[in-house]
């Protein structure tokens, strides 16, 4: 049976709205519940307060479903027969329905219309508000009106009297405020970080000026050794991040009016962001400038940079080409597999690690010796300073004097060794030896030259020596020659040139310059890549017979960064090349303030050791050279 519902509205204006809706049921449920037919949201009618059925096509039947009666053309019933033709007026509480049969689809038609309540008990109240307390309190005019002025006295007047009395107190110095509620921190947006957790009571050590915003002089009052203005000035930074569109234009409109200018460090250096340290600078900070950079600013020879993954320029190491005195010459280039630099060490990895020649011999001969015991490894001669990052240089007293002697003589017992880094005194030391003494026997010479490793070498090179001309200077000055000669001691692992001082017997020996840090614009760390194995990255080191290759990894290929870093984004994290993706944002490699030091610590807990350490045969005797800041 097909029933039509057709309630009505009335407006403000005494417009009536209808609502027409069909029920395809076999009975109409008229009641307060949701799901009826016909719904009457009115305290005075049951949940399902009657049904109505058709007997025939002509007829209905309506009949209460609970105890409660209704009333029908004026009487009172519970059950009756209603004339679909003949029609009828039906009140429930305070609702009249009236049936009709609907001209247009011929089915019978159930208007509804509330009309006044006769009694309180009978008037439609809405079920959400009949239990509230919405009589008794204000108007919403009024509570709003109130509310506003409430937030104003809280948030307003409080913290600026609280402000305003503090601050002739803040004149002094060492000035802090006591214990106890502080209108004006109702103002602060969290909890301060780590690195200044120890401003929590002075809030004017930053924001110096009411309703201004912090300016970076506040910054340098307390940084000013350990932060460091970026290379371009404020103006240039502003053109190299260009200018914002859109909804961000609009943004920056805003903040200037308000006395916010662009670029200060408040910008990257978020602050009460919470307790522990400052969050890392995300990526588009970065990206904000260096993404697209040469278009902004064509004369800039910075290369434009964005996700490492994706868009980053080749990397460029600073190389060692040479010594000008105590101090080497550095140049940048950019990586390529072939990169040489001027060391003076005669040093080749691929000798040293073979696993197969006449050291690896040495190694396992020496059993015990070595981190290994097949041949040498790359720990037997690197270590990493205290703190993990970098790898010390190497020291010839410490990795090599144990397979390299200089043992000359033996007195008692006792050897004595030419002084490493010292070339005036080797030549000296020889001199010395070589007065007066044994008989001669020329063939003995040969114990000038470099010997086998090992001590029972040693103690052979000393009998040599023992054994060695003692008239001096013929046969000293023989022994100077063949030291500094080729196959001699010094010759075999320094670069030795001529045109030297009478110091040194007319020899000059190159200063070694041992490079600490190849990479001065970005921070390697080791000790995170320290479950790596050596070759990982460094995949040429064991076949290398150059002397003078580099053999640090580049962006690209075989050992290569981008074989585990794959930028913030992770643009390469589905990649079958990539095993272990790394998730590496700028702020990993990089830092805004150039400095020597790891960019996610305090200044005062960096460790600078030297980016580029020149040595004298590695003995680490002389002054070295110091630190180049990036």
């Amino acid at each position: 049976m097909s029933f039509v519902v057709r309630q009505i509205a009335l407006k403000s204006s005494g417009e009536e709205i209808v609502r027409r809706s069909v029920v395809e049921a076999a009975e109409l449920v008229i009641g307060r519940d949701a799901s009826s037919g016909i719904h009457l949201p009115d305290l005075a009618v049951d949940p399902r307060h009657a049904r109505i059925r058709a007997i025939d096509a002509d007829t209905l039947l309506i009949e209460s479903i609970g105890d409660q009666p209704f009333t029908v053309n004026g009487r009172s019933t519970s059950q009756t027969e209603l004339e679909i033709d003949i029609g009828a007026e039906l009140a429930f509480g305070g609702h009249r329905i009236t049936l009709a049969r609907e001209a247009e689809s011929g089915l019978p038609a159930f208007t509804v219309r509330r009309v006044e309540a006769v009694s309180e008990s009978a008037e439609a109240i809405d079920l959400g508000s009949a239990y509230t307390l919405q009589k008794l309190l204000p108007g919403k005019r009024l509570s709003a009106w109130g509310f506003a002025a409430l937030m104003l006295i809280a948030f307003l007047a409080v913290p600026i009297w609280s402000w305003a009395t503090y601050q002739p107190l803040a004149l002094h110095k060492d000035a802090r405020r006591p214990a106890g509620l502080h209108g004006d921190t109702a103002w602060s947006s969290g909890t301060l970080s780590t690195a200044h957790k120890n401003l929590g009571g002075d809030c004017q050590a930053c924001h110096v000026q009411a309703f201004v915003a912090v300016r970076d002089n506040a910054c340098m009052t307390c940084h000013k050794t350990d932060a460091h203005q970026h290379i371009a000035d404020g103006g240039r930074l502003l053109k190299a991040r260009g200018e914002p569109t859109g909804f961000a234009g609009f943004q920056r409109a805003v903040a200037s009016a308000f006395n916010k200018p662009a670029g200060r460090c408040v910008d990257c250096h978020t602050e009460h962001e919470g307790a522990g340290a400052m969050p890392a600078t995300r990526q588009q900070f970065c990206t904000d400038c260096h993404d697209g950079m040469k278009s902004r600013l064509s004369d800039t020879k910075i290369a434009d940079a964005a996700d490492f993954g994706t868009a980053h320029p080749q990397f460029r190491p600073m190389l060692v080409t040479g010594m000008q005195g105590d101090k080497p010459l550095l140049q940048r280039a950019v990586w390529s597999g072939n990169l040489r630099e001027n060391t003076g060490l005669k040093f080749t990895h691929g000798q040293h690690l073979s696993k197969t020649n006449g050291v690896a011999q040495m190694v396992r001969r020496r059993a015990g010796e070595f981190a290994a015991g097949d041949a040498l490894g790359c720990k037997d001669c690197h270590q990493t300073d205290s703190g993990g990052a970098r790898y010390k240089p190497v020291e010839m007293e410490k990795a090599c004097q144990s397979c390299h002697a200089l043992t000359f003589d033996e007195i008692g017992g006792t050897f004595r060794t030419l002084r490493h880094g010292e070339p005036e005194q080797v030549v000296a030391d020889l001199r010395a030896a070589f007065r007066g003494g044994t008989p001669p026997r020329p063939a003995s010479l040969s114990g000038m030259a470099r010997r086998i490793p090992g001590n029972a070498a040693m103690q052979a090179t000393a009998t040599d020596y023992a054994r060695a001309v003692h008239f001096y200077p013929m046969q000293a000055d023989q022994a100077v020659a063949q030291v500094f000669s080729k196959g001699g001691m010094c010759y075999d692992c320094h670069n030795v040139g001529r045109n030297g001082g009478a110091g040194t017997a007319g020899f000059t020996v190159q200063k070694v310059a041992q490079n600490g840090r190849y990479y001065n614009k970005g921070w390697f760390d080791h000790k995170d890549h320290r479950k790596s194995d050596c070759a990982t990255c460094h995949v040429k080191a064991a076949t290398s017979n150059d002397a003078d290759a580099v053999l640090i990894p580049g962006l690209e290929g075989p050992g290569g960064c981008r074989s585990c870093h794959v930028g913030e984004g992770g643009a390469k994290l589905a990649s079958a090349t990539v095993k272990e993706p790394v998730a590496s944002g700028c702020a990993m490699c990089h830092e805004y303030h150039m400095d020597s030091g790891e960019p996610w610590k305090p200044a005062d807990k960096r460790k600078k050791p030297a980016l580029l350490t020149a040595t004298w045969g590695a003995g680490l005797h002389k002054p070295r050279h110091p630190a180049t800041q990036r």
